[in-house]
């Protein structure tokens, strides 16, 4: 499935070295190289685009390697020691920065059987210097150790550079709400001057008539090939052209509205769709469309939430938002869905569109994908508020269990979650650590690269 809203991970690449070996040994340099080759190689099979450094030693050319990457926008710096490097000439620029630091603590070769090797292999106390003094001016860092060819170490980076790209994403995350917060609803609920100032986020706050101003002409010929590419793409068979047409329609003027703001997140509340308003309906298949595009989406005026779902779908595929709706004890399994909005990418089949019943205004009844979430092993994941304008980053492994035949579910968005441990366990726990109703599903088991976007953010990362 391919994000169409997402670039690759963009890392910084710093090598640290003595000035003193240049000075007395200065053909030792050159055989570094090759080292600093088969690294960036190894990035770039990853799909990790490098911008490589001059080696530096001295604490001005630390300053312009750290201005290099400020401008370069990248996601992370990772530093690589090829030999000891004082620690006093990095740490001022490294702490400096607002860009999170990943130590890669390795050495050119991976036997290390001959003193003549030595000047080739001593990089790790100058690890050790650096990492000391970045806790002591507290700067958080992240560090691997192992050969790069030896070991995983490669891979075990590249999960906290995907974590640091997600953190990346949410502090430039634009999040437009289309409407008032729900009323009542408090747990998802942030002061706009917390998501601007400690998150990142920028708000763009609009109602739906303003959107309403988005909306084509009813014979406008991208309406035909929207038409043309459901059909091949949802089962419409139950589906009234008419209605069908008025859905994008509706959709449209969001997905231009969306890109005129140039939105990556955004969240509606559904009680402000109404005849008045100048939306006919719930833009609900249009709003699938976007998640499963890598757009964060959030339900009710959730600006939060809708920004997490972003910065994750714009780094790991197959994510979704989804709602923990009822338990089945007897199963010990969750039932999840929403109103009419999820990834329709991650439905176990061919995803029917149908009218759905609408009794909460008086707009139409609008058009959504109905189908349940196919099986898997994967990680439910939260962001939660809490005391002091501190946040919690709840991951949960779950597996998405097939719907039984025998349950009469009828129609709609649906999935079923069975935790590791009891719903009974998991419930409790959950609530205990203040995890809200609005959460998201990512596909597969991302869990480090989930951990790791939590702790560059500085959130408490709960493992339930």
């Amino acid at each position: 499935m391919a994000l169409k809203y997402s670039q690759n991970c963009k890392i910084g690449l710093l090598p640290l070295y003595l000035e003193l070996y240049d000075e007395v040994l200065p053909e030792v340099r050159e055989e570094f190289y090759p080292l600093i080759d088969t690294v960036c190689t190894l990035f770039k099979s990853k799909d990790i685009d490098t911008v490589l450094s001059d080696v530096c030693r001295i604490s001005k050319e630390f300053e312009n390697a750290v201005a290099q990457f400020e401008k370069a926008d990248v996601d992370c710096i990772i530093t690589i020691h090829l030999a000891y490097s004082p620690s006093l000439e990095c740490v001022d620029a490294l702490c400096k920065t607002k860009i999170p630091v990943i130590v890669l603590d390795t050495t050119r070769d991976a036997n290390f059987n001959s003193i003549s090797l030595l000047m080739y292999n001593h990089g790790i106390h100058g690890v050790q210097d650096m990492c000391n003094l970045l806790l002591r001016r507290g700067k958080e860092f992240i560090i691997e150790a192992g050969h790069v060819k030896l070991s995983d170490v490669i891979d075990r980076t590249v999960c906290h550079i995907k974590g640091a790209k997600m953190a990346h994403q949410f502090r430039s995350s634009r999040v437009g709400r289309i409407g008032e917060v729900f009323a009542g609803m408090g747990d998802f609920v942030v002061e706009q001057s917390v998501l601007g100032s400690k998150l990142g986020i920028t708000e763009i706050v609009t109602s739906p008539d303003q959107v309403a101003n988005y909306l084509p002409d009813e014979n406008d010929p991208e309406i035909l090939i929207e038409l043309a590419k459901d059909r091949q793409r949802f089962d419409v068979s139950d589906l009234k052209t008419e209605a069908h047409k008025l859905s994008i329609q509706t959709g449209l003027a969001l997905r231009r509205w969306i890109k005129n703001e140039e939105i990556s997140a955004f969240t509606i509340n559904f009680k402000e769709i109404t005849k008045e308003s100048g939306m006919p309906e719930m833009p609900f298949l249009e709003i699938c469309k976007l998640i499963s595009e890598g757009i964060g989406y959030a339900g009710e005026g959730d600006v939060l939430t809708a920004a997490f779902v972003g910065a994750i779908a714009q780094v790991l595929e197959g994510v979704s938002f989804t709602e923990m709706f009822c338990p089945d004890w007897e199963n010990n399994v969750i039932f999840m869905s929403h109103m009419g909005e999820m990834n329709v990418d991650l439905l176990d089949e061919r995803a029917r569109l149908l009218e759905k019943e609408w009794s909460y205004t008086n707009a139409l009844p609008p058009v959504y994908p109905s189908g349940c979430f196919k099986c898997g092993k994967e990680v439910f994941v939260n962001l939660a508020p809490g005391v002091n304008d501190m946040f919690s980053l709840i991951i949960s492994p779950i597996e998405m269990v097939r719907e039984s035949q025998s349950v009469s579910m009828g129609d709609g968005i649906r999935g079923w979650m069975k935790p590791e441990i009891s719903i009974s366990d998991f419930l409790k726990k959950y609530s205990e650590v203040g995890g809200t109703h609005h959460a998201a599903i990512v596909y597969g088991q991302p869990i480090d690269e989930l951990r790791s976007f939590g702790k560059i953010m500085g959130w408490k990362v709960v493992e339930l």
